[in-house]
């Protein structure tokens, strides 16, 4: 089977590069010579058609460039709105979907995993996909026996050479990331690779991720704030579980009222806190095509592939170190002892103090007053202030320790995702509810 391109990240390069440079110094010649309309909707006409190509090559890819893909897609809010608006609602796109596999190579999958009979575990199959992400896509169905018989389920399947894919964008992205030990000298780079593909290979495993439903699924049984779909079985490449109606955030964030965008943002910020206490875990992909808001107001999740396993809850370091930077009078050789005990500064990396505290006290913010605004603003506001030149001084000797790899993506991906909905809530209430160590400041990790 060839369903996976050779050579992604080489391939999505020069596809997606070419012409974005060309159309801004085209558009003028353009616009011109086309029936002398202005030059900026010729422009703009250039540029959606850049950002359909781009979607095309990601959903193609099928591997870690569309995770990449997916990734950017969040962090559109931090671009400059003239910037972000051609580009905007195609990264939307990958939030939910690609280019889907045909019939064929479907029914391959399901024979072999669920046997040549497979269809008598279905009353109904749908060949049309519903939704295509990265490494799979979800199929609607109808279960056939058991307690879920008769019941709408989703059925999720792996795209063939999906894990030889993703490996191998991986260890391309892994030869470029040792980079980083050069461009952050703080940054420890070997084990953090070595994290990282032990979680990617996680991901892989749907077993792994129906494990790891269930007990999302057990520990939020009739929640007033959430629903988790049931696992109804797993192999390791074919997932079904009940299905999961409801607006995606992507459509909250594009048409959804004030007080929806409001609703999901806090919902989203209450459920990745609570999962590590609930559950014993933390579900590590917050990107608005794994959450659904219901019509009875709850907040539906779904995609357990990537989760981090914290059977004690958050760890204290992040609410101590909110409350330490949420005092009057702060602290800030407290804060650099608190950073160098989790392995965020490696011993013998000097850092300034003030331009410390300059640094963090923003990252404070949402969580340092009753009621917070988020917005793309304010995140272009910070992607710039990390940029500049004193920021980046202090940005390149932070370390980012193994054991904490999946709570730093859900923290700037979750930020990036309430930025997105523009959501004002009362996230404070939910750091001070869930987060060990912001009330409990003795309770510490070893060695503090």
């Amino acid at each position: 089977m060839n369903d996976v391109p050779r050579n992604p990240v080489t391939r999505a390069a020069k596809l997606a590069r070419l012409p974005i440079g060309l159309a801004g110094r085209t558009a003028v010649g353009v616009g011109k010579r086309i029936g002398g309309r202005p030059a900026e909707i010729v422009a703009q006409e250039i540029q959606q058609r850049t950002a359909d190509q781009i979607f095309r090559v990601l959903g193609e890819l099928k591997g870690g460039a569309m995770k990449f893909g997916q990734a950017l897609s969040i962090f559109e809010a931090a671009l400059p709105p003239e910037i972000a608006g051609p580009y905007r609602a195609t990264l939307t796109k990958l939030q939910e979907s690609a280019p889907p596999l045909p019939a064929a190579t479907v029914h391959r999958v399901l024979s072999a995993d669920l046997g040549p009979e497979w269809r008598d575990l279905f009353d109904s199959f749908d060949d049309k996909p519903a939704a295509a992400a990265s490494i799979g896509q979800v199929h609607s169905a109808v279960w056939a026996s058991g307690p879920h018989a008769g019941r709408k389920v989703a059925v999720k399947i792996q795209y063939p050479g999906a894990g030889k894919a993703l490996i191998g964008d991986f260890t391309q992205l892994a030869r470029i990331g040792r980079l980083f030990g050069v461009l952050m000298p703080g940054l420890d780079v070997k084990p953090l690779l070595d994290e990282l593909r032990d979680r990617v290979t996680e991901e892989l495993d749907y077993e792994m991720e129906a494990s790891a439903q269930a007990a999302f699924a057990a520990a939020y049984r009739d929640d007033p704030d959430f629903f988790v779909p049931d696992v109804v079985m797993s192999t390791p490449h074919v997932l079904v579980t009940e299905w999961l109606d409801g607006t995606p955030l992507s459509a909250v964030i594009s048409d959804g009222s004030k007080a929806d965008r409001d609703r999901a943002g806090i919902l989203l910020v209450r459920f990745l806190f609570s999962g590590p206490i609930r559950a014993g875990l933390l579900h590590a992909d917050p990107h608005p095509g794994n959450f659904r808001l219901l019509p009875d107001g709850r907040l539906g999740v779904i995609d357990f592939g990537a989760v981090d396993r914290l059977p004690d809850g958050l760890p204290p370091f992040f609410g101590r170190l909110l409350r330490i930077m949420h005092s009057t009078d702060v602290d800030v050789a407290s804060v650099e002892q608190e950073l160098r005990a989790n392995g965020f500064l490696k011993p013998g990396i000097a850092v300034d103090l003030d331009a410390l505290h300059a640094f963090l006290a923003p990252l404070a913010e949402p969580s340092a007053v009753e009621t917070f605004q988020f917005s793309r603003e304010w995140l272009r506001d910070e992607a710039a202030r990390v940029t500049n030149l004193r920021s980046s001084n202090i940005t390149r000797k932070f370390n980012v320790p193994p054991s904490y790899v999946l709570i730093h993506r859900v923290s700037t991906a979750g930020i990036g995702v309430l930025c997105q909905l523009e959501c004002e809530g009362k996230f404070r209430a939910e750091v001070i509810r869930w987060v060990p160590g912001y009330l409990d400041p003795e309770r510490s990790l070893p060695g503090l």
